[in-house]
């Protein structure tokens, strides 16, 4: 999940988790961001980004190609996706999960920060964390030996709350 903690102070959607609410606040972000800068959020733009936040999971630029592809009833073509792409992750609206291949919608659009992920090895749900101490840890450790960190990425594995049910485990998982 992306946009905000859900209940229980959980990261990761629960059964709860109002999902259109979701989506509309992330994309009403993205229109007041994109406004204040002078960017032009076009309604292919915006599609795109609503189609990354349609889930909590990464999704492909070639998943998003079939999508916009049906919603809009003919063949979109790859440049147009990637196009759409470069723009949402130069303004910070998007992640890409670089070890997927994949984007995800940023739960803080318009602050610098680096990408911190939980990614389940099960459902592929995705959260962003927060986590100022980690983000310190690491620009501790490059600035200490010289290196000029430029794109930070951490990505870890593992099992959400959801996955991690006693249901889930009796069945290894599946």
């Amino acid at each position: 999940m992306t946009a905000a903690t859900t209940d229980q102070g959980s990261i990761f959607p629960t059964a709860c988790h109002d999902h259109d609410a979701c989506i509309a606040s992330a994309l009403a972000t993205a229109e007041d961001l994109c406004r204040r800068r002078g960017a032009r959020l076009t309604a292919q733009r915006r599609r795109v980004l609503e189609l990354i936040w349609q889930q909590h999971a990464p999704v492909g630029a070639y998943d998003l190609m079939a999508r916009l592809s049906a919603m809009e009833g003919g063949n979109v073509a790859p440049p147009t996706i990637y196009r759409a792409l470069d723009f949402l992750l130069a303004h910070g609206l998007i992640h890409r999960i670089e070890s997927l291949n994949a984007y995800i919608g940023c739960s803080r659009p318009g602050t610098r920060h680096a990408g911190h992920f939980l990614i389940c090895r099960e459902c592929h749900a995705t959260a962003e964390i927060r986590d100022p101490e980690l983000a310190e840890a690491v620009q501790a450790s490059a600035s200490a030996r010289g290196f000029s960190l430029e794109h930070e990425t951490v990505e870890l594995r593992g099992l959400c709350p959801a996955c991690q049910t006693p249901e889930a485990e009796a069945h290894g998982g599946e």
